[in-house]
């Protein structure tokens, strides 16, 4: 077998791979610009005739996908970055400050948290969030999202920071820093890999996230995209068209997010991997 084709034999597995992948969503963004169920059931994956972005106006004001997308969008972002700043603070406390007793004691109960089960917190996290008196508000949602994710976002952080040499720290201290000034100054720039790793994958738990969604939350006003679509979809279950444009809005912000931070994730997912 020649050298080439030797080698252009995995890249050609993997295109078939991603083609396959990414026909589903094709056919769901044609559907979504077509105009009746009477076209999408005549060709089903063929071109649009004619592209009918008013399906588009329809889902996103008639249907409220707007209220829910936001909803989502600004639980997903703002829990995302407390728990990136709060997982930070708590690796760096872990990783690079003297207190080893301390420090094998939190980091051993972040390993205990993340081998619970989310689902199985739900009864507790609903009599707690009763309590509160916060159920059917998004501090009911904001507060479990922001907890859930930190104990793999520590462990993560912790595994990037434990390769910054120790040098950096010994020049910083020299010049004044405190451990604050080394934390903002030093340490979070050197890990914005593992940041923006960490960010993403809780924005897309967040963003995707149901369960608590669906239980905590019963206003449609406050409704997330995920729990909205539901009421969506028995609306329009006739309509397929604007199905598919619900489902197109609720993927996009994803696939366009992953889009320009791929490269990030990569370094971030090795990130601690190897010392040196």
């Amino acid at each position: 077998m020649p050298v080439a084709l030797k080698k252009s034999i995995p890249h050609i597995i993997l295109l078939a791979y991603v083609c396959i992948i990414l026909f589903p969503f094709v056919f769901v963004v044609f559907s979504s610009l077509k105009e009746s169920n009477v076209e999408i059931s005549q060709a089903p994956f063929a071109f649009p005739k004619e592209f009918h972005f008013q399906n588009y106006i329809d889902a996103w004001v008639q249907a409220q996908i707007d209220v829910y997308f936001f909803n989502s969008a600004y639980l997903a972002l703002s829990s995302a970055v407390v728990g990136v700043l709060l997982a930070a603070a708590t690796a760096f406390a872990i990783t690079r400050m003297k207190f080893p007793k301390t420090s094998k004691i939190i980091f051993q109960s972040v390993l205990i948290g993340m081998l619970i089960p989310g689902n199985v917190l739900f009864i507790a996290q609903y009599i707690l969030m009763m309590d509160l008196k916060i159920l059917n508000t998004h501090w009911a949602l904001f507060l479990p999202y922001t907890a859930g994710a930190l104990p793999f976002s520590v462990l993560l952080i912790s595994a990037f920071m434990k390769a910054i040499p120790g040098e950096l720290e010994e020049a910083a201290v020299m010049d004044g820093l405190s451990a604050s000034g080394i934390f903002t100054r030093i340490v979070l720039p050197l890990t914005v890999p593992a940041l923006v790793t960490v960010f993403i994958i809780n924005f897309l738990g967040n963003w995707n996230e149901y369960l608590l969604a669906s239980f905590f939350i019963s206003k449609d006003a406050l409704k997330t995209l995920p729990t909205g679509m539901v009421g969506f979809r028995d609306a329009y279950q006739t309509n397929y068209a604007l199905i598919c444009t619900g489902i197109v809005f609720s993927v996009t912000p994803v696939l366009i997010l992953y889009a320009f931070l791929q490269e990030k994730i990569i370094e971030g997912l090795t990130a601690g991997s190897v010392k040196g």
